[in-house]
Formats: C-alpha cells, sequence, structure tokens
C-alpha cells in the first residue's frame, strides 16, 4: 500500500530536515568498517553507494522510500563512474608523476562533487515522494531491506550488509 507523503504525520516527515543526506553520508561512512564495506559492495557487487547511504539514512530516520531512483542511477551511470574510473587508471601513474598525481586529486574531487549531487537528487526523490512510509516494528532491517532493493545476494556480499547495519543507530520510531 502507497502513502503519500503529505499524509505523514508533521513530526515524521520533519525527519526528513533534521540531518542532511550529505552530513548523515560523511559521519556514516566515517564509522568502523563502513567505508570497506561500502568499497566492497560496490566493487563486487556492482552497488551505488549513493543509494546505499540513502536507504541508510531513511532507515535512520525511521523511513523507507520505495521510490525508483532511476534517473540518480542514470547520473551515477554517465558522470560519477567514468570520473572514478579515471582516477583509478591514473594511480599508479600518479605515484610517480606529481603532474598525474594533481590530475588525480582534480578527478577525485569531482568524482566527490558528482556524489553530493546524486545524494542531494536521492534527497529531493524521498522529500518528494509518495511511496515515502514510516518504518514499523514488522519492518524488516537494513541489512535485509538493502539485500532487496540493491539485489545483493552473495554471502560475502551479505555479510558486508550487516556490518553496515551494526554500524547504524538505531532507526527513529513514529511516537
Amino acid at each position: 500500500m502507497n502513502h503519500d507523503s503529505t499524509q505523514l504525520p508533521d513530526a515524521l516527515r520533519a525527519r526528513l530536515h533534521k540531518v542532511s543526506l550529505w552530513e548523515f553520508a560523511l559521519a556514516f561512512y566515517s564509522r568502523d568498517g563502513v567505508e570497506a564495506a561500502c568499497l566492497r559492495l560496490q566493487d563486487e557487487a556492482g552497488v551505488d553507494v549513493c543509494e546505499l547511504l540513502w536507504h541508510a539514512w531513511l532507515h535512520h530516520l525511521g523511513l523507507a522510500c520505495d521510490a525508483n531512483p532511476a534517473a540518480v542511477r542514470r547520473w551515477q551511470r554517465e558522470v560519477t563512474a567514468p570520473l572514478r574510473q579515471l582516477r583509478r587508471t591514473l594511480k599508479p601513474a600518479a605515484s610517480a608523476r606529481d603532474s598525474v598525481a594533481e590530475l588525480r586529486q582534480t578527478l577525485k574531487q569531482a568524482e566527490l562533487q558528482a556524489e553530493r549531487e546524486a545524494l542531494s537528487r536521492l534527497a529531493r526523490l524521498a522529500h518528494d515522494s509518495e511511496q515515502l512510509r514510516a518504518l514499523t516494528p514488522a519492518s524488516p532491517g537494513l541489512a535485509e531491506r538493502l539485500a532487496t532493493c540493491l539485489q545483493v545476494q552473495k554471502k560475502p556480499q551479505l555479510s558486508a550488509l550487516h556490518t553496515l547495519q551494526s554500524q547504524l543507530d538505531p532507526p527513529s520510531r513514529p511516537r
């Protein structure tokens, strides 16, 4: 059953404004084991880390959003991924040449800006979605929800999802 976001209690809707997705992503990503788990999921399962962080942010706020982030996925595929690939390609040469290291640093900053834009678009998607809903006590945990949303099925990758769940504060619940 879809819930119109305007039907959510004001206090619940206000949660989207408590912590920006960008601030949450920076803080969560710096927690023990989160970066490694995210990169493992990105490199081994093709998971979009920004989308993963979006789901974790919503879960932390006691919310879930079933809106399709297809436009953000396209942005990530067409803008962020090529920047990441170029940055990674230049890594060996960057250790040998300062000019290449400087170019690689510029690409790293551009990649970070592209990821920030993706997170901004995902936050807007949640804000504007009619498919935003409150988690209930019967809602699946973060790892289970991410496994479904992001189509992660292999055991080592599921372990990475559990690492993320263990580092996330308990979700906020409606009062």
